[in-house]
């Protein structure tokens, strides 16, 4: 989970998201690993959590 951290803070950084947007970053991934039923968050749970942050911002989430 390290490595994501790092990942999500270069992401949040970039797109500028807030604290709050950070952690719930972090909460997505994890949801996202769980429903594959991995131990561990990866790279790509890391960007599908930033993929649906980023429509839920545009609003083109359910």
């Amino acid at each position: 989970m390290l490595f994501c951290r790092a990942g999500v803070s270069n992401v949040v950084k970039s797109l500028g998201l807030s604290a709050r947007a950070y952690t719930r970053v972090l909460r997505i991934a994890r949801t996202v690993a769980d429903l594959e039923g991995a131990a561990d968050v990866n790279v790509e749970h890391l960007a599908e959590a930033v993929n649906y942050r980023n429509l839920d911002r545009r609003g083109e989430a359910g």
